[in-house]
C-alpha cells in the first residue's frame, strides 16, 4: 500500500512537470507581449518617440520583466522558484502571483464547493430512485432530466437562468460588492446561486447516469438476492449492499467531472463577474501576465492531479475488496 501511494505521487509530480513545461514555452511563443502593451501605453501618454528610444525602453521593460532572458535561463529560474515555494511578481499588479492566487481562491473554492454540493445532493436521491424503478415513468421522466443537463452546456443554462432572473428580479445578480458567503451570506448567495446551479445540473446529470448503471449492475448480484429472501427492508438493502458497491464507478468519474467542473467555472466566473482564479486567468493571458498564468496553472492542475490520487485511495475505503492490483487496473 505504501509503495502504491509512493510510486502514484511521483506520477502525479511527474503530470504536473508535463503540463507545466508545456504550458511555459506555449506561452513564449504565442503572439504579444506584456512589454510592447507596457511601452504602446507610455507612448499614448508621453508622446512619440524615436524608434531607437522604443526600443531602448522596450528593452528596459523587459529586463524590469525578465523577459529579455533566455528561455533555459527563464525555465531554470521558473523551477528555481516553485522549488523554493516562491512566486514572480505579476506583470499587471507588482504584486507576487501567490498573492494574486491568494486573493482569486475563496471565491473559485465557493463556487467550486456550492457546485458539488449541488451535483452530489442532485445524483444520490435522483440516480437510486431511477434505478430502484427502472423503465417506469419516474426512471423516463428523471432519465430525460439528466439527458438534457446532460446535452446543455453549463454557461447556455447558466445564460439562461441569469436572464429569468433579472427580468423577474428573483435574484439580484448584479451585486457590485462580490462577497464571500461568510462576509455578506445573502448577497453572496444570490451572486453565487445561478452559476453554481448551471455547473452542479451538469455534473450531477453525469453522476446520475453512472450511479444509476451502477446500481442496476449490483442489483442484479446474488447477493443481493441473498438479501431479499432473508427478509431485510429493502432500504437495509439499497443502503448497505447495493449503494456503497456501486459508489466506485462514481467516485472514479468524480475525480474527472473535478478538472471539468474546474474548466467550466472559468467560463462561469467570467460571465458573473467573480473575481474568482478562472476570471483571473482568463485577464492573465488576454494580457500575457506570464507569472500570474504559470502560477495559476500550477495551482489548478496540482488540485486536479491530487484530487483524482485522493479519489484512487478511496476506494479502499469504499470497498475493503479492493487491492493494490486491482487499484492499478
Amino acid at each position: 500500500m505504501t509503495e502504491y501511494v509512493i510510486r502514484r505521487f511521483f506520477l502525479a509530480l511527474v503530470t504536473i512537470w508535463i503540463v507545466l513545461t508545456f504550458v511555459f514555452f506555449v506561452l513564449r511563443v504565442l503572439p504579444g507581449d506584456y512589454a510592447e502593451q507596457q511601452l504602446a501605453n507610455q507612448i499614448l501618454a508621453t508622446g512619440a518617440r524615436t524608434e531607437e528610444a522604443r526600443a531602448d525602453q522596450l528593452r528596459q521593460i523587459r529586463a524590469r520583466l525578465g523577459t529579455d532572458k533566455s528561455l533555459p535561463e527563464q525555465y531554470g529560474r521558473f523551477w528555481w522558484n516553485i522549488l523554493q515555494g516562491k512566486s514572480e511578481t505579476s506583470f499587471r499588479k507588482a504584486q507576487p502571483a501567490f498573492t494574486v492566487a491568494g486573493d482569486a481562491l475563496p471565491y473559485t473554492l465557493q463556487l467550486g464547493v456550492m457546485s458539488l454540493i449541488i451535483a452530489i445532493l442532485l445524483a444520490l436521491p435522483v440516480g437510486v430512485l431511477s434505478a430502484v424503478r427502472p423503465d417506469g415513468f419516474l426512471d423516463a421522466g428523471l432519465r430525460v432530466f439528466a439527458i438534457f443537463f446532460l446535452a446543455a452546456p453549463a454557461f447556455l443554462t447558466a445564460a439562461i437562468a441569469g436572464a429569468y432572473a433579472v427580468k423577474y428580479d428573483i435574484l439580484n445578480i448584479g451585486v457590485t460588492s462580490q462577497q464571500l458567503l461568510w462576509e455578506e451570506p445573502w448577497e453572496s448567495f444570490q451572486l453565487f446561486l445561478v452559476p453554481a446551479l448551471a455547473g452542479g445540473l451538469a455534473v450531477g446529470a453525469i453522476l446520475m447516469r453512472f450511479l444509476r448503471s451502477g446500481m442496476l449492475e449490483v442489483l442484479r448480484q446474488d447477493y443481493v438476492r441473498t438479501a431479499r429472501a432473508k427478509g431485510l427492508a429493502g432500504s437495509v438493502i439499497i443502503a448497505r449492499h447495493v449503494l456503497r458497491n456501486a459508489l466506485i464507478p462514481v467516485v472514479t468519474i468524480l475525480g474527472f467531472l473535478v478538472a471539468a467542473l474546474v474548466a467550466g467555472n472559468v467560463v462561469l466566473e467570467s460571465m458573473f463577474a467573480i473575481p474568482g482564479m478562472g476570471n483571473e486567468i482568463l485577464a492573465a493571458i488576454r494580457f500575457r501576465d506570464i507569472p500570474v498564468t504559470q502560477t495559476f496553472t500550477l495551482l489548478l492542475v496540482g488540485a486536479v492531479v491530487f484530487v483524482n490520487l485522493a479519489v484512487d485511495l478511496s476506494y479502499f475505503l469504499i470497498d475493503p475488496r479492493v487491492t493494490v492490483s486491482g487499484a492499478e487496473s
